[in-house]
Protein backbone atom coordinates (compact mmCIF):
# COMPACT_ATOMS: atom_id res chain seq x y z
CA UNK A 1 0.00 0.00 0.00
CA UNK A 2 1.63 3.02 -1.16
CA UNK A 3 1.21 6.29 0.30
CA UNK A 4 -0.44 9.30 -1.29
CA UNK A 5 2.11 12.07 -1.10
CA UNK A 6 -0.60 15.18 -1.89
CA UNK A 7 -3.13 13.97 0.98
CA UNK A 8 -0.18 13.32 3.15
CA UNK A 9 1.11 16.87 2.69
CA UNK A 10 -2.15 18.65 3.06
CA UNK A 11 -2.69 17.09 6.06
CA UNK A 12 0.23 17.93 7.86
CA UNK A 13 0.07 21.60 6.84
CA UNK A 14 -3.13 21.70 7.50
CA UNK A 15 -2.20 20.13 11.07
CA UNK A 16 0.81 22.42 11.28
CA UNK A 17 -0.67 25.62 10.54
CA UNK A 18 -3.12 25.49 12.84
CA UNK A 19 -0.93 25.62 16.13
CA UNK A 20 1.47 28.15 14.19
CA UNK A 21 -1.08 30.75 12.26
CA UNK A 22 -2.17 32.49 15.30
CA UNK A 23 1.61 33.02 16.27
CA UNK A 24 3.01 33.59 12.68
CA UNK A 25 0.44 33.86 9.75
CA UNK A 26 2.93 34.90 7.17
CA UNK A 27 4.35 31.36 7.66
CA UNK A 28 1.65 29.93 5.23
CA UNK A 29 4.28 29.26 2.37
CA UNK A 30 7.14 28.35 4.54
CA UNK A 31 4.63 25.97 6.53
CA UNK A 32 3.23 24.32 3.09
CA UNK A 33 6.47 23.74 1.58
CA UNK A 34 8.36 21.95 4.98
CA UNK A 35 5.39 19.93 5.36
CA UNK A 36 5.51 18.76 1.56
CA UNK A 37 9.54 18.07 1.74
CA UNK A 38 8.38 15.94 5.04
CA UNK A 39 5.70 13.89 2.97
CA UNK A 40 8.33 13.80 0.34
CA UNK A 41 10.51 12.10 2.94
CA UNK A 42 7.87 9.60 4.24
CA UNK A 43 6.75 8.22 1.09
CA UNK A 44 10.75 7.70 0.01
CA UNK A 45 11.16 5.88 3.24
CA UNK A 46 8.22 3.99 2.99
CA UNK A 47 8.58 2.80 -0.58
CA UNK A 48 12.55 2.15 -0.19
CA UNK A 49 11.55 -0.35 3.08
CA UNK A 50 8.40 -2.05 1.40
CA UNK A 51 11.60 -2.90 -1.88
CA UNK A 52 14.00 -3.29 1.32
CA UNK A 53 16.58 -1.08 0.65
CA UNK A 54 16.04 0.40 4.45
CA UNK A 55 16.46 -1.04 7.42
CA UNK A 56 14.16 0.08 10.24
CA UNK A 57 16.81 2.00 11.42
CA UNK A 58 17.97 4.02 8.64
CA UNK A 59 13.88 4.82 8.23
CA UNK A 60 13.87 6.24 11.17
CA UNK A 61 17.36 8.08 11.09
CA UNK A 62 16.13 9.93 7.62
CA UNK A 63 12.87 10.28 9.00
CA UNK A 64 14.70 12.18 12.08
CA UNK A 65 16.85 14.52 10.04
CA UNK A 66 13.86 15.68 8.31
CA UNK A 67 12.05 16.87 11.27
CA UNK A 68 14.87 18.12 12.70
CA UNK A 69 15.51 20.57 8.80
CA UNK A 70 12.13 21.39 9.67
CA UNK A 71 12.34 22.24 13.31
CA UNK A 72 14.82 25.05 11.93
CA UNK A 73 13.13 26.35 9.20
CA UNK A 74 10.36 27.03 11.44
CA UNK A 75 12.94 28.21 13.67
CA UNK A 76 14.82 30.55 11.79
CA UNK A 77 11.40 31.95 9.81
CA UNK A 78 9.64 33.73 12.44
CA UNK A 79 11.33 33.38 15.52
CA UNK A 80 9.13 31.35 16.81
CA UNK A 81 10.30 28.79 20.25
CA UNK A 82 11.38 25.53 19.96
CA UNK A 83 8.26 24.29 22.29
CA UNK A 84 5.97 25.95 19.03
CA UNK A 85 7.81 24.20 16.13
CA UNK A 86 8.15 20.98 18.26
CA UNK A 87 3.87 21.35 18.68
CA UNK A 88 3.68 22.10 14.97
CA UNK A 89 5.66 19.38 14.01
CA UNK A 90 4.09 16.69 16.24
CA UNK A 91 0.98 17.74 15.43
CA UNK A 92 1.52 17.01 11.88
CA UNK A 93 2.64 14.12 12.73
CA UNK A 94 0.40 12.72 14.96
CA UNK A 95 -2.30 13.20 11.84
CA UNK A 96 -0.61 11.14 9.52
CA UNK A 97 1.00 8.21 11.93
CA UNK A 98 -1.47 5.23 11.62
CA UNK A 99 -1.21 5.60 7.55
CA UNK A 100 2.55 6.15 6.96
CA UNK A 101 3.18 3.11 9.97
CA UNK A 102 0.32 0.76 8.19
CA UNK A 103 1.90 1.32 4.95
CA UNK A 104 5.02 1.05 5.67
CA UNK A 105 4.23 -2.29 7.39
CA UNK A 106 6.69 -1.28 10.73
CA UNK A 107 6.32 1.87 13.40
CA UNK A 108 8.44 4.18 12.05
CA UNK A 109 6.43 7.78 13.35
Amino acid sequence: MGLDLDKIAKDMFVAAFGVLKERAPKMRTIVEAEFKKVAQTLVLVESELAAGELSHEEAALLIDMQKSATRSVLLMSQGLSLLLAERAINTALDVVRAAVNTAAGVKIL
